[in-house]
């Protein structure tokens, strides 16, 4: 979608030692192309080149011009003696081995050398795994070849296309022709395969690494150089012409928040739960095996002598729930304990509801003792009643004589044995007073930002760990007790407790857009190897589709659907009567781009624009801002006129202040952008002033171009301290506290000072240093509900910058306005905005602290 420029070939290439003389071009050279077992086979395949097939000149210094994409990031991805043949028609293809336990592997075809398509994975039917598979044409047959060794057997499998392939045949050891030939370069002696090819190849392959490198360099500046780049700059003036004549619509809904359970966002965050499972659903299986505590009893344990506490299957509650825990000997003045997340945080005064579902045995009546305790203190409680042999829910309710950080849920079955499931304790307040609502002050600390829009479940988590772990949102609807928890890709449980209605209502709560985002048929790309297909590549079977895709409409049905039909009677059995106005559904997530995914994606886009045309559907194009899965992604939208794609990308500073241009030449006529995820990142990854100011640097240009950019989100959003799988995050807590970050800061000024037109204007600074003008960026627009124009400035200077702006154009009705700066030293963490007062006219002046961002905000007629 948009094209960069090619800098000066010559930037690197005496270190490099790669370059032809430009008077002295061959006409033909030899290109080598290989791979090492570095890094654990993760580093790609590398090429270097001679004129004379003797001396050897390696290009970028090992640089991976493809990558396996198959299986998890980290663990699998690897490239194993790739076999690389250039085919009758001039396109190459790749072929590798992945790993020595699976019988499968890896395929891309390129043009060029330079963009490489998408990969495929092909199962063989012989052979245990799939060793240094080795490529070949048949011309007679018109047939490409590939003979593979397992278990010391050789095969062969054949294809007219490498997209349907025979099946495997056992061969001799005559058969298997590999021409690769061992090299001594000057990082080691290295295995690959020798060609010729003419010199442009080469030169496209060379040119190709130095642009990616001198990207980098650009992509590194950090403030850390800033005494050394801006060493004797002096305060830089700035003159800002707005053009109001020229204002463009921008998207209403541009800046949201996208929530992702990880980081215990959800159980042990929003949501206000505060029993650790609850359901005594946990299972090894959610940690992946890694810690044998975690399972049925996990947070759980007995006080008190001679009780007992089990865990039984016999008659569970519901079929989704089917753990319950046995209580005995509680009548001799024992029970059991919950620990909470952490603890439990408890306010003196407050109130708090705890229920649970109960039978008795006997079936005859029975007292529950429960309580509050900090330790041997009792800060609450109250006694319940179970009348049943039957499963029945019980409540009380619990007044907090005092406070406590690490409070304990204790409950004393006053009778011998007592069946116990679902055991809740919320507090009473709870955002917007909401029942199996959410944590008032985290919620509250999302509102604040003023999002237009919400994404969830998530992102990975929508399309889960393999596709027995696609989050199917009817498991999180309905009763809780009947609700379907399961692992959380992130490695730990989800109870389901905050789902969809939840979602929904908390969008709703906010003045907020809902956007669901579904899987697109397959899950996440970083899955592991599984028996049903493969890695990341299985996808639901396409016999198994008109079902997952009625899933997707019902999804509309429950959101929108009147109370008369099936799913809207669903919702308007949870207590919300009323429609919640869905117009956005996600269909993927940062997807491997492959056959499986275009073929599921289609059918499930096709389906819903046909039945619900009024609906906003939403592509993905992949998890990068470049590279194979973002133009297949995008090729994929064009060709079915996706009306928005959801874009993703982190990555540094110096990337966010060097790309200000990335939107400026998209084109207006294909789908709109959704940037879905996107953060600053430094090494160590802290969020700090100089990360939010590089974010608060692009969004000015994301208003700039918000008549292509719907929807803008930073991601993730929250974490909890302690339990963080990723870093940074926008805000940060504990039981007790909301700890916000400067970029969170940058995204509720940029919430609270939307607009919904865009005011064009011409900045021109008194020195010429292109690094000075692009730390200095200018955003003005208006909000048609109030009138007000809004000036964004951003100064990512060590020195101040003085900025005067004419408003020409623009009907002033108060000469004070509101000023709001933020501003600190770089490496600062916590970093408040300060308001107050200015005087504006048609033309003033704005004195803008070095590391600084001000808001100002001006009434206008």
């Amino acid at each position: 979608m948009k094209k960069i420029p090619l800098f000066l070939l010559g930037l690197f290439l005496v270190k490099a030692g790669q370059a032809a003389p430009k008077k002295n071009e061959p006409d033909s050279v030899y290109l080598f192309s290989y791979a090492t077992a570095k890094n654990n086979n993760h580093n790609g395949l590398h090429f270097a080149w001679s004129r004379d097939n003797v001396h050897w000149l390696a290009i970028g210094n090992e640089f991976g011009y493809v990558q396996s994409d198959y299986g998890r990031w980290g663990s699998e991805k690897r490239m194993i003696t790739p076999y690389l043949l250039q085919g009758p028609d001039g396109t190459w293809q790749c072929v590798w081995s992945l790993n020595d336990k699976e019988p499968r592997f890896a395929g891309v075809s390129t043009k060029d050398l330079v963009y490489w398509g998408r990969q495929s994975y092909p199962e063989v039917s012989k052979g245990n795994t799939v060793l240094k598979p080795v490529i070949a044409y048949d011309a007679q047959q018109a047939t490409y070849v590939i003979t593979y060794t397992s278990g010391g057997k050789y095969y062969q499998v054949t294809s007219k296309n490498l997209a349907t392939y025979s099946a495997a045949k056992e061969v001799s050891a005559a058969a298997y022709a590999d021409k690769s030939v061992s090299l001594a370069l000057p990082a080691g002696n290295v295995t690959g395969q020798v060609h010729r090819v003419a010199w442009p190849v080469v030169e496209k392959l060379i040119q190709n690494y130095q642009l990616k490198e001198y990207q980098r360099l650009q992509n590194a500046e950090t403030t850390l150089q800033d005494s050394v780049r801006f060493a004797g700059l002096k305060p830089v003036d700035a003159g800002i012409q707005v053009h109001a004549e020229l204002a463009k619509p921008i998207s209403n809904t541009l800046l949201g928040v996208f929530f992702e359970d990880i980081n215990y966002a959800a159980d042990g965050g929003l949501y206000a739960e505060l029993v650790q499972n609850r359901d005594f659903e946990y299972a090894p299986g959610d940690k992946q095996g890694r810690d044998s505590t975690w399972n049925s009893t996990h947070s759980w344990k007995v006080k008190g002598n001679g009780v007992q506490f089990a865990i039984d299957t016999v008659r569970p509650i519901h079929p989704n729930n089917p753990h319950y825990a046995v209580v005995t000997g509680g009548s001799n003045g024992g029970g059991v304990v919950n620990a909470g997340f952490d603890g439990m945080a408890v306010t003196q005064g407050a109130q708090y509801h705890v229920s649970f579902f109960a039978r008795q045995e006997a079936g005859k009546s029975a007292k529950v003792l429960v309580q509050l305790i900090d330790g041997d203190k009792v800060i609450a409680q109250a006694v319940a009643e179970v009348r049943s042999g039957a499963w029945k829910q019980v409540s009380a309710t619990l007044t907090a004589s005092g406070s406590a950080a690490n409070a304990q849920l204790y409950i004393q079955p006053m009778v011998n044995s007592i069946h116990l499931d679902m055991v809740s304790l919320f507090p009473a307040r709870t955002f917007k007073g909401r029942k199996n609502g959410l944590r008032a002050d985290l919620a509250q600390a999302v509102a604040d930002i003023h999002p237009r829009f919400v994404r969830f479940p998530g992102g990975c988590v929508a399309h889960g760990d393999g596709i027995d772990n696609i989050y199917r949102w009817k498991n999180s609807i309905g009763p809780l007790e009947a609700r379907k928890p399961q692992r959380n890709l992130w490695n730990y449980h989800q109870s389901m407790g905050l789902g969809y209605f939840e979602y929904f209502r908390f969008c709703e709560d906010m003045g907020a857009e809902p956007v669901p985002v579904l899987a697109a048929g397959v899950p996440c790309q970083n899955s592991g190897s599984s028996a049903h297909g493969g890695g990341q590549q299985e996808g639901i079977p396409l016999n198994e589709m008109d079902a997952y895709i009625q899933d997707v409409i019902d999804l509309i049905e429950y959101a929108n659907g009147a109370p008369t039909t099936f799913w809207g009677k669903k919702r308007a059995e949870a207590g919300h009567p009323e429609p919640f106005h869905l117009k956005y559904i996600g269909i993927g997530n940062e997807d491997l781009i492959s056959d499986v995914f275009e073929e599921r994606f289609t059918l499930i886009y096709k389906a819903v624009r046909a039945k619900h045309p009024e609906i906003t559907v939403i592509g993905t194009v992949g998890p990068f801002f470049e590279g194979t899965d973002y133009k297949e992604g995008w090729d994929i939208a064009s060709k079915l006129r996706v009306p928005m794609v959801d874009e993703h990308y982190y990555q540094t500073p110096g990337w966010f202040i060097n790309n200000q241009n990335f939107y400026d030449a998209y084109d207006r006529n294909k789908s709109k952008v959704y940037l879905g995820e996107y953060a600053a990142h430094l090494p160590g990854r802290p969020n700090n002033l100089e990360t939010a100011l590089a974010e608060a640097i692009y969004l000015t240009a994301v208003e700039r171009n918000g008549d292509v950019v719907s929807m803008a989100s930073y991601a993730p959003l929250l974490a909890k301290e302690g339990h963080t799988q990723w870093s940074p995050d926008l805000i940060y807590f504990n039981n007790t506290t909301v700890k916000t970050t400067v970029g969170y800061e940058v995204q509720k000024l940029y919430g609270i000072n939307s607009g919904t037109s865009y005011l064009p204007a011409e900045v021109a600074v008194n020195n010429g240093q292109d690094n000075v003008k692009k730390r200095v960026a200018i955003s003005v627009v208006k909000d048609a509900a109030s009138g007000d124009v809004i000036v964004k400035m951003v100064n990512l200077l060590p020195v101040t910058v003085n900025a005067a702006t004419n408003l020409k154009g623009v009907s002033i009705a108060n000469t004070q306005a509101v000023k709001t700066v933020l501003t600190g030293k770089p490496a600062d963490k916590v970093c408040k905005p300060v308001e107050s007062t200015c005087t504006v006219g048609e033309q003033f002046v704005t004195s803008l602290p070095a590391y600084s961002f001000t808001v100002i905000r001006i009434k206008t007629k």
